[in-house]
């Protein structure tokens, strides 16, 4: 039939298991298995499944997460439909599963170097193929994330950490913009560790035993094109490599004492997400963190003044405020209004959402926000996204590394639908400030 699976279900259609091309050649013919055996007992029974309503880059993150190239598409408990990577990607030149696979094996930096090259790669053919700009930043943060977990699992076998107490109680934290599924071509490292303590040691000890792996997994990401911190937010700072309750100290100190000042440092912590190991610790913290934060309204109330510091750039007499070269920037005055206004709704709520869209839309009901309002911010948000990430493609086709790229663009060059859309986003950034200023009475 020409097919590369097959689902089996029982009567009433619910899936049971599945097995593929591979599964036959793996599970069948190689081990010359019995054949006169129901074949449920050779098949994929741990099944992964969408409802048909997933849109289809849910589907294509599935199956880079899972290395897998099929997903069962579930209705009520029945089986409806079945999707495929090649349905998916039949214009990609470089399968995603191919691209996971090869940095889930890979046992080198130069290997995980050619990992990050493909992604960058597939980033680009999807743009010229019209993936939207949400679920493009998904991918390539997706992607990232294969890559940094694999640096982090063959530094701490290196470093014969893997399987004892420390490696069990330890989690690798993902900050900024990467907290936030949110990266793109340009993008360097925020990190951070945080850890159990094993009975015997104290925190100091176990940092002390952690920090040259993490100086060495931020070596390795930055030869893999992830510069790093200018900043030295990263897990090698032994500011940043902490322990549950030190965290929680570091976050009640910002939350009950922190100075304006300190509280837009600060800001980008307030991003993180698990992206290996010990997940339920960052959760922890996740969850310990709605609950104290959205019960400090002077915490909430200083957050929102920060925010409000960088107003986006629309002039009185013309259409924008330029800066230095008469550039505006995308990310600080375009991006940035968003990201900070939905993290200070997200916190106000106690949301546990790290993606800005998230965020927006998941404090709508609490902050009685309205839908229309919302879906408008969101338009705003993605295309300036756009621009920003045409601006990358764009100069990285000119030669331009992804160490040289900027968010710098020139709006006289953009054509004049583009700059009356660009005018109009910043106007809903506006708008999306004055409703933070009227919930905080600034």
């Amino acid at each position: 039939q020409r097919i590369g699976s097959m689902v089996a279900t029982d009567a009433e259609g619910k899936p049971l298991g599945i097995v593929t091309l591979h599964d036959v050649l793996d599970r069948i013919a190689i081990p010359q298995i019995d054949l006169d055996q129901p074949v449920i007992n050779v098949m994929s029974t741990q099944l992964s499944s969408l409802p048909p309503q997933a849109l289809a880059h849910e589907a294509a993150l599935l199956m880079a997460k899972q290395g897998f190239r099929h997903v069962l598409i579930v209705e009520n408990g029945r089986l409806v439909g079945l999707v495929s990577e090649k349905d998916l990607f039949a214009l990609q030149r470089v399968g995603l599963r191919q691209i996971g696979s090869s940095i889930r094996h890979a046992e080198n930096a130069d290997e995980l170097r050619q990992g990050a090259a493909d992604i960058r790669h597939m980033a680009r053919n999807m743009m010229a193929q019209g993936v939207a700009p949400e679920q493009l930043t998904q991918f390539i943060s997706t992607f990232n994330d294969l890559i940094t977990a694999r640096i982090v699992e063959l530094e701490c076998m290196s470093s014969g950490i893997t399987g004892t107490p420390l490696h069990d109680g330890l989690c690798w934290m993902a900050l900024g913009s990467e907290g936030r599924f949110e990266q793109t071509l340009n993008t360097d490292q925020d990190n951070a560790i945080i850890f159990n303590v094993p009975d015997g040691m104290t925190a100091a000890q176990v940092r002390e035993q952690l920090l040259p792996v993490a100086k060495r997994i931020n070596d390795t990401l930055a030869l893999c094109g992830f510069p790093l911190c200018k900043g030295e937010i990263m897990a090698s700072n032994p500011k940043w490599c902490l322990s549950l309750e030190e965290w929680k100290r570091a976050f009640s100190a910002w939350i009950s004492g922190g100075s304006p000042e300190s509280l837009l440092h600060a800001s980008i912590f307030f991003d993180f997400r698990p992206l290996c190991g010990q997940h339920e610790l960052a959760q922890d913290l996740r969850a310990w963190l709605g609950r104290v934060a959205s019960e400090n309204s002077r915490f909430l109330h200083m957050m929102a003044e920060n925010a409000l510091r960088n107003r986006p750039p629309l002039g009185v007499v013309r259409d924008f405020v330029l800066g230095k070269g008469n550039t505006l920037d995308l990310k600080m005055n375009g991006i940035t209004p968003f990201v900070d206004a939905a993290r200070i709704f997200s916190l106000a709520t106690g949301g546990s959402n790290t993606n800005t869209i998230q965020r927006l839309r998941s404090s709508a009901e609490k902050l009685r926000l309205d839908m229309s309002e919302i879906d408008a911010w969101v338009d705003a948000l993605l295309f300036i996204q756009v621009l920003r990430l045409r601006h990358h493609d764009e100069a990285s086709a000119q030669g331009v590394g992804d160490d040289g790229l900027d968010n710098l663009i020139d709006p006289e060059k953009l054509n004049e639908l583009d700059r009356r859309i660009l005018k109009e986003a910043f106007r809903q950034a506006r708008k999306l400030q004055a409703r933070l200023a009227m919930e905080y009475h600034l």
